[in-house]
This record gives structure tokens, C-alpha cells and sequence, in this order.
């Protein structure tokens, strides 16, 4: 496709896709399958948006009851879309569904190293992803986009996250994945509701702050972006 190549045009695209963002789960999705999706950047690249920057992209697949891998891809590219806050998704897609369209397994469900409706725009990676693609999908980030209040301390407990203005929305959980750790800041990418998309995340989390999908593509993403 056509990427938009200025930051009007960008934003003009994150207004027109949100509308089509699905916040509910169908009654009868399944979800066998999970890919973690990252990217990143060469060590020697600035990542500041100075020119063209090497990223890498990483798609991992899982089996989402044994969290076995079922593949995994690597792929490589250059972007020179400035790097803004808010406009991330035109910097880091391309190369992402790159490695999605090689994977040989299918995912039911991509969890992004990002955010969802947690985003200025309400349309944050997750949803771009899911969106374009057609896939359910859930951004699972390290960081809040928002403010919110420390859910309990035992795996499992939550608290809102909020985003002020427009009523102050309700944009995403902050998800206790085990006893006393910090959280993780689930937000609903499209197709996938909020109760869901936090189960989801438990359920590839069972030792780890992180979901298993988020640790594995980050391990490939820094290993191929220091190398070469």
C-alpha cells in the first residue's frame, strides 16, 4: 500500500481508519495462535528521525496453550518517516507486516509492543495493525499512555487507565501479571474487547512480567539489530 509520506497526511489517516476500530470480541473467537510483533533499530542508526533509519521487524508465532513457537521471521528495511510521537505505526509498519506476510503460521490474534486506544488519536499500532489486516489484536506496552491508579498487589488485579479529554476515556487496564510486579498496560488493538485482551495477556504470561510474546520478539530484536 501507499504510505503517507507527510505528518498531515498521517494523522488525516489515523482519524479516518479509527472509526473502524472494532471494541468487541466476535462470540465465537478462538484464539489458537498468537504473534508478537517489535521493531527496532540498528545500533549505528540515530532513530531520530535524521534521515533514512534501518529498522528491523520481528513476527513470532505461538501456539497460545503451550506458548511453543511456531515460527518465527526477521525482516529488514529502511524508513525515513520522521520519528513523532503519536505517528509511530508509519515507521514501524511496513516493516512489521513484512514479517507478518512471512510467517507460515497463522496468527488469531497479534499483540504489538505498543499501544492500542491508549493513544492521543485513539489509534495507537495495535489498532493500526488490526485494523489493516483484519486480525484481532491488543497492545500490550511497558509504559502508560495515561494515568491510573496501582491495581492490587496479586496477579490478575487491574485498574483503568485513563486518558484526559473527551471525558476522560477509559483507554486501557494497567495488568498485575504476577505477585508484586510492576504492571503492563493493556489497551484493545480491534476485534478483541478489554476483558478479553487481559486474559489473553495472563494467559502468555505465566512466569514473567511480560507476555512470552513480547520477550521472545524483543530478544530477536535486539539481537538483530546489533548485529551487522
Amino acid at each position: 500500500m501507499e504510505w503517507p509520506r507527510t505528518v498531515d497526511d498521517a494523522v488525516a489517516l489515523q482519524e479516518r481508519l479509527r472509526t473502524q476500530v472494532i471494541t468487541t470480541s466476535a462470540p465465537d473467537l478462538r484464539i489458537d495462535t498468537v504473534a508478537g510483533l517489535d521493531v527496532g533499530y540498528r545500533d549505528n542508526d540515530s532513530g531520530d528521525g535524521g534521515g533514512d533509519d534501518t529498522v528491523v521487524g520481528v513476527c513470532v508465532v505461538f501456539d497460545a496453550t503451550t506458548l511453543a513457537v511456531l515460527d518465527e521471521v526477521v525482516v529488514e528495511d529502511t524508513t525515513d518517516f520522521p520519528y513523532i510521537p503519536g505517528l509511530f505505526a508509519f515507521r514501524e509498519m511496513p516493516v512489521l507486516l513484512r514479517a507478518l506476510d512471512r510467517v507460515t503460521v497463522a496468527p488469531d490474534l497479534l499483540v504489538a509492543d505498543g499501544q492500542g486506544l491508549a493513544h492521543p488519536r485513539r489509534f495507537g499500532l495495535a489498532c493500526h495493525l488490526g485494523v489493516h489486516t483484519g486480525i484481532p489484536s491488543i497492545g500490550v506496552a511497558k509504559n502508560a499512555m495515561g494515568t491510573f491508579e496501582q491495581p492490587g498487589h496479586a496477579r490478575g488485579s487491574t485498574t483503568d487507565l485513563v486518558m484526559e479529554g473527551d471525558g476522560d476515556d477509559v483507554v486501557g487496564r494497567a495488568l498485575r501479571t504476577q505477585d508484586g510486579v510492576k504492571p503492563v498496560f493493556v489497551s484493545v488493538g480491534h476485534k478483541v474487547d478489554l476483558d478479553r485482551a487481559c486474559a489473553e495477556v495472563l494467559r502468555l504470561a505465566p512466569r514473567y512480567r511480560l507476555p512470552e510474546t513480547t520477550r521472545r520478539a524483543d530478544t530477536l530484536t535486539r539481537q538483530a539489530a546489533s548485529s551487522g
